[in-house]
């Protein structure tokens, strides 16, 4: 029995852990998101659509009884089966088409998985920039709390004045106001994260963003441009147009059909085979044109999506290092370290609550700009790293 609640105690714990995680999260969201559910059951109609479009033609079965005034009953009949396929060649085009295709299917499943992936991570680094803030007002206001209680003791002994005790209050109330607009927005992002989670609760404490990764600037342009599932799908409908411009070529090819027939007039009946075909004189014309065009156009999506990959890299890499040069410039122990002493230096009656209040603002606004910086830098490196989610 105790093995078994040490067994529980630890399997709550990894859970616990994993909750704390991003990627934990990003998987259940993976699981869970309607969207890419419905993309999948998309796919999987497509793929049996495309098989089924690729299969003999039914089996024909046609009979005619004949009659003749005097005769009694059937005076003669006919029955023909027929069977109609494609030049053989034609099948084996048309299925490698089909699982071009669906490769086509899959890479797009990929895209959209990765901007609901990308949407639900920005959304956690959203609510650790908001759990990171809520600390600070906490913190804020816990310091005015202890202000307050001392200033109104001071005040009592004739130590301070109304105006000094007035101003920490505003401080507080301002500070309660702030902690009530940054719940909402926490509340709001976690709401829309359970949106993408299927509408399942998921949980999301965490107070610290995720490593950055170690690669240069180099690594990182190349991983960005050859991982861009948006350029892959491009390049799967590429090779998808390219065979199905060699599936039309083939589209002149007679269609074959044989069959059995059977003729009867009275006793007697005769039994033969049936063979035929049809030659697509008019069905057949500018197929191969359409088809090349598409594929024309295809490539230059291609070329189009590549471009666009590219810049997006530079772009993002750039902004990732300006982001990183601007948040290394902030010295957040210094600052820490400055508010210790001019609390101390406040409550030694160095300095007055104004003075106090004007330095501790300029401070807590650099630290809230810090944190937002904080914030855009791991935007950046999730755009830069967004097809390995």
């Amino acid at each position: 029995m105790k093995k078994i609640i040490l067994a529980a105690m630890a399997f709550a714990a990894v859970v616990s852990a994993k909750a704390q995680d991003i990627n934990a999260v990003l998987k259940s969201v993976e699981q869970n998101n309607m969207e890419l559910k419905a993309l999948l059951k998309g796919n999987e109609a497509a793929d049996i659509e495309n098989k089924s479009q690729n299969t003999l033609e039914d089996l024909s079965i046609e009979y005619s009884p004949f009659f003749q005034s005097e005769t009694s009953g059937i005076a003669s009949s006919e029955l023909v089966i027929t069977q109609g396929f494609d030049f053989p060649t034609l099948y084996g085009a048309r299925k490698k088409a089909g699982q071009l295709q669906r490769n086509v299917l899959d890479m797009q499943y990929q895209t959209a998985r990765r901007d609901i992936l990308v949407n639900a991570k920005k959304l956690c680094l959203d609510i650790i920039n908001y759990n990171k803030q809520k600390q600070l007002l906490q913190e804020r206001r816990k310091n005015a709390d202890e202000l307050l209680a001392m200033f109104e003791l001071k005040f009592k002994n004739g130590d301070a004045t109304s105006l000094e005790l007035n101003k920490i209050k505003l401080d507080r109330m301002n500070l309660e106001t702030e902690l009530v607009q940054a719940d909402t927005k926490h509340a709001n992002a976690m709401q829309q994260l359970q949106a993408l989670n299927g509408g399942q609760p998921i949980e999301v404490n965490m107070t610290e963003y995720p490593q950055a990764p170690a690669d240069d600037e180099v690594t990182m342009y190349e991983k960005a441009v050859a991982t861009d599932w948006t350029v892959r799908t491009a390049q799967a409908s590429v090779l998808a147009a390219e065979q199905d411009v060699k599936v039309n070529k083939q589209s002149w090819i007679p269609k074959f059909e044989i069959g059995y027939r059977r003729n009867t007039e009275g006793d007697n009946a005769s039994n033969g085979f049936l063979i035929g075909g049809s030659i697509p004189l008019f069905s057949s014309k500018n197929k191969v044109k359409i088809a090349k065009a598409r594929q024309t156009e295809a490539v230059m999506q291609h070329a189009n999506a590549r471009i666009n990959a590219e810049n997006s890299a530079r772009t993002m890499i750039n902004q990732m290092k300006q982001l990183k040069a601007s948040a290394d410039a902030y010295d957040v122990p210094l600052m820490r370290q400055t508010l210790k002493l001019l609390r101390t230096a406040v409550e030694n009656g160095e300095i007055s609550v104004t003075e106090y209040y004007v330095e501790a603002d300029n401070i807590y606004k650099n630290m809230i700009t810090y944190m937002d910086i904080e914030r855009q830098y791991q935007d950046a490196l999730t755009e830069i790293y967004k097809n390995e989610l």
